[in-house]
């Protein structure tokens, strides 16, 4: 298991970012490794994020030696989503069968993780989000058809979408992690369109389902002063509570959701109107 540490930024100081500095400290391109279990902590909430590609024999992971406790989860919550072909994750014996798009929750507590395969010819493809955790809340595998589908935006805005919560009080409990993945409807482009701040939670995006030549334009920032990133497929984006994020794509696409911060009311928002971008 590998572990990078991100410190996160403020809004001034990104005032003087170039694309690579921006890029460094916001966009995360190399959590997809075969055969590795790879990790970005970030003092952006204390967030964690993850992924993994294992082979059907699988990878163990859980000591906490990178992040001063017993283990992993010693003081943590973790969603796990499989954006490839089926896949088993093991947590404390206790075995989960992960088709594609199904979220697993594993609660604070958890010692020793394995996570496998059906066939290495489709692997799986696990992401993760960990953030600290006050409370006890059960595993529990989280199927698409169990999620809560919202169906938001026009056709002719060309940001129709579907968004599914999974880890979420209406449909899997936690202590403080939401998570959730949303489809764009064919034709639309733009992702969470209008814009908005949520000042008491930060979030992570990870986009997935590109084609290898297609991108999505992220916007961030203030929004008097946006910045964009170029995002590839299996990039994962940092939005600290302060910065806008929406995004555009040359294609079709999907992304992962993740929030944690104060409380888990998913209105809780602040539009921003496109007339005050800049």
């Amino acid at each position: 298991m590998t572990m990078k540490i991100l410190y996160g930024a403020g809004p001034q100081d990104i005032k003087e970012y170039d694309t690579e500095r921006l890029r460094a400290e916001f966009l995360i391109e190399d959590l997809f490794r075969q055969n590795e279990v790879r990790f970005t902590y970030t003092h952006v909430d204390r967030l964690m994020l993850g992924g993994a590609v294992p082979s059907s024999e699988g990878l163990t992971f859980g000591s906490g030696e990178e992040i001063g406790t017993p283990y992993l989860l010693s003081a943590r919550e973790m969603g796990v989503a499989n954006l490839g072909g089926a896949g088993t994750i093991i947590v404390d014996g206790q075995s989960f069968v992960l088709e594609n798009r199904d979220v697993l929750y594993i609660g604070r507590g958890a010692r020793k993780i394995t996570i496998s395969s059906e066939t290495a010819e489709m692997p799986a493809r696990f992401y993760m989000n960990s953030v600290p955790a006050g409370s006890d809340f059960p595993h529990r595998l989280i199927k698409q058809a169990e999620s809560k589908p919202l169906d938001l935006g026009e056709e002719k805005r060309s940001n129709k979408r579907r968004l599914r919560m999974y880890i979420h009080p209406e449909v899997s409990p936690s202590c403080l992690l939401l998570m959730g993945i949303t489809d764009l409807a064919e034709g639309s482009i733009w992702n969470t369109m209008p814009p908005h701040l949520h000042e008491r939670r930060m979030e992570a995006y990870c986009y997935f389902d590109l084609a290898p030549e297609e991108r999505v334009i992220h916007l961030m920032g203030r929004p008097e002063e946006t910045r964009h990133l170029i995002v590839a497929d299996g990039n994962s984006v940092l939005s600290p509570a302060w910065s806008i994020h929406m995004g555009a794509g040359t294609g079709p696409y999907a992304f992962v959701w993740g929030m944690t911060g104060e409380n888990q009311e998913y209105n809780d928002v602040a539009p921003v109107a496109l007339s005050d971008l800049k």
